[in-house]
């Protein structure tokens, strides 16, 4: 038999003293991914055995537990967990670093337990410990998933965990690190059919006819003849003037594996109102609604029925070209990457906000890019803007072509851009859409105006023309910043600088 978990996981290992919780962990895991409760009570007090010790042994264990989940690494926690306190906060530490926790539950008979600790001379409290673990676990067995465990595994005997030949490790569904692509990632498209046509054309995509097409989608795709695959960042729904047309096309090219397709914001509106939830008609929800209501009865129903299936199914952001490479709808943190939680989805669809409206009623986005350090390019729309600009990794490719701009899809691997104008403007934009002129300074130019201490404090490594690799030492970091703070251009932001880092260099 095989239980299968996922990739990245917080596996707790739960059943009463002498179950055969380690010796499993020991069969299935790395020993460097099992966090013994009784190696951590001899770490701080020379005796896995010392009792007196628990608090700070599990001080330590959760400690390193964390340390592993921020580095997206599986952890396997062996202790006996029969209490809805003691798992509490294991399963608050997996959805801080956005990972699944996963009970295995070891429900062995109490006979079994107890021979196995007579057997164990370090093991000399009395039979009432194993009769109180068991009836712990009993009590709260039936209640694990409304703790929030994702996956439970129960053995109920012997046999049973005898009978485990491996565990297998899934990846995630955003995990597509096996597709190395080349990908053409397309910005939010929003009902812009015909520039969608007139840009996968310019990319080199061959219109194909379905066999036997779908009455409810349209009968063809688009298909590159050199293999590579359209990948859309979302809000392929509302506000323009073929809203259906360009959802059938994106639906058939993902369901014959020539795209991919994460959610946007509008996606998940217009799932939702398919499904009968109460939503608003608002931002070009009611266009498309208008549009599916045009079709006639039978086709509109098979097409709500596969609509709802397919939205569904999006996950909320792609991992791919070995890790390299993310692709969100509104971007996403380096630590929430190849991670699955709600806040993860939520971040995805939305960005991040700060819980206050701009002049024209719309949410204050946080530029979380002008922040992001990580070495994976992260690829995303949501926000329109009149052109595409690298920041920090980062590359926005929603160019607004349903408010008058383009519509633009970057080339993956080769970092080229591709647009298409917007033949009309079909939807005036709250917030007013502005061209850029051509002097100006770019996003990333005037990020990099500001300086962050965290960037320059510490040990550095910089590579240079002459010279591969120079070390900035720890030490000499301050009296740089000093340096620049005396003779940079911009003394203000120096200044700035210089009084962030005043404490270190007093």
């Amino acid at each position: 038999m095989e239980i299968r978990i996922p990739k990245l996981a917080l596996v707790v290992m739960i059943g009463a003293s002498g179950s055969g919780k380690s010796s499993f962990a020991r069969q299935h895991f790395l020993s460097t991914e099992v966090l013994s409760s009784d190696y951590c009570r001899a770490l701080v007090s020379d005796n896995e055995n010392n009792q007196k010790a628990t608090n700070d042994a599990f001080d330590v264990l959760h400690y390193i537990a964390a340390k592993r989940l921020a580095a997206g690494k599986l952890t396997v926690i062996d202790a006996t967990n029969v209490q809805p306190e003691a798992r509490k906060p294991l399963v608050r530490l997996a959805r801080d670093y956005h990972c699944l926790p996963v009970a295995i539950v070891f429900d062995l008979p109490e006979a079994v337990c107890q021979n196995r600790n007579k057997e164990r001379p370090d093991r000399d409290f009395g039979p009432h410990v194993i009769r109180q673990h068991r009836m712990q676990l009993r009590r709260s067995l039936r209640g694990l998933r409304r703790e929030g465990f994702r996956h439970v595994f129960v053995f109920n005997s012997v046999e049973d965990v005898d009978s485990v030949s491996q565990v297998v490790r899934e990846p995630l569904w955003n995990d597509k690190s096996d597709e190395h692509g080349p990908f053409d990632i397309i910005g939010d498209v929003h009902g812009c059919y015909d520039e969608l046509v007139e840009l996968l054309e310019k990319l080199g995509y061959e219109q194909v006819n379905l066999e036997n097409p779908d009455n409810a989608m349209d009968g063809h795709y688009y298909r590159h003849p050199e293999g590579r695959k359209a990948v859309f960042v979302g809000d392929i729904v509302d506000r323009g003037p073929r809203i259906l047309s360009s959802f059938k096309l994106v639906y058939n090219m993902v369901k014959t594996d020539n795209a991919l397709c994460v959610p946007g914001n509008h996606e998940i509106k217009f799932m939702r109102k398919l499904q009968g939830k109460d939503v608003q008609l608002k931002h070009g929800l009611a266009e498309t609604i208008a549009e599916m209501e045009a079709l006639p009865d039978e086709q509109r129903s098979v097409f709500q029925k596969e609509a709802i299936i397919f939205l569904d199914n999006l996950v909320s952001h792609y991992l791919l070209d070995g890790g390299k490479l993310v692709v969100a709808h509104a971007g996403l943190k380096e630590e929430m990457q190849g991670r699955g939680s709600g806040k993860v989805r939520e971040f995805c669809l939305y960005g991040e906000t700060t819980g206050e409206t701009d002049e024209f009623g719309l949410p204050e986005r946080i530029n979380w890019a002008a922040e992001y350090r990580g070495v994976r390019q992260v690829v995303y729309g949501h926000t329109p803007v009149p052109e595409p600009e690298w920041l920090n990794n980062t590359i926005n490719v929603d160019t607004g072509c349903v408010f008058g701009g383009k519509l633009t899809a970057l080339r993956y691997p080769e970092s080229e851009l591709v647009s298409v104008p917007a033949k009309l403007t079909y939807c005036e934009p709250v917030r007013p859409f502005k061209k850029n002129s051509g002097d100006r300074l770019t996003i990333q130019q005037i990020q990099d105006d500001i300086l962050d201490a965290d960037d320059v404090l510490g040990k550095r490594f910089i590579s240079t023309r002459l010279r591969p690799n120079i070390v900035i030492r720890e030490e000499n970091a301050t009296a740089a910043l000093e340096v620049m703070s005396r003779f940079a251009v911009n003394r203000a932001t120096c200044k700035t600088l210089r009084n962030a880092a005043e404490p270190f260099w007093r």
